[in-house]
């Protein structure tokens, strides 16, 4: 059985300013929580690449996570820049440096499957909008941790 890993350490690298700040979290297939997470990102994708299509002047960094398997086992990185090829098909730049799968590494351009679309996010008025699995991590993090990603990068999940 695959387990899903979320990286917050580059999985946010538009984010991450401080070097230090590096935190993986691996989570179980199943966890309720991070299962809702990216029930809750699926439901409202369509919302979301209608605002990154037509961008309001006060939103940036516009951002999708994707689910890459390999014989490694599952890992949810973070794409950015991406673009829409049509018909359910996506194309962009993997953000972070994966740990688990090595079929694909950071930097690299990578077409994926809306199917495989795990989470979204993008900032607006310095507030994270989505993101709903790094949120559920935070349940796994530490209150410093937390409070770094809420304060330096305007988290408002609720508890």
């Amino acid at each position: 059985m695959f387990k899903l890993a979320a990286s917050l350490l580059l999985t946010l690298p538009l984010l991450a300013q401080a070097a230090d700040a590096r935190t993986f979290i691996k989570v179980q297939e199943k966890d309720p929580e991070m299962v809702a997470a990216i029930e809750r990102a699926r439901a409202s994708l369509d919302e979301f690449l209608a605002i990154n299509a037509k961008p309001p002047k006060e939103a940036s960094d516009f951002r999708l996570k994707v689910m890459v398997q390999d014989e490694n086992g599952t890992e949810h990185l973070w794409v950015t820049p991406f673009k829409s090829l049509g018909q359910d098909r996506f194309k962009g730049i993997i953000s972070n440096q994966p740990r688990i799968v090595d079929s694909v590494e950071g930097g690299q351009e990578y077409e994926f499957s809306r199917a495989q679309i795990s989470d979204w996010g993008y900032v607006k008025d310095g507030r994270q909008i989505g993101s709903y699995t790094v949120c559920a991590l935070f349940k796994q993090m530490s209150k410093a941790e937390v409070k770094f990603y809420r304060e330096k990068h305007g988290f408002e999940c609720k508890d």
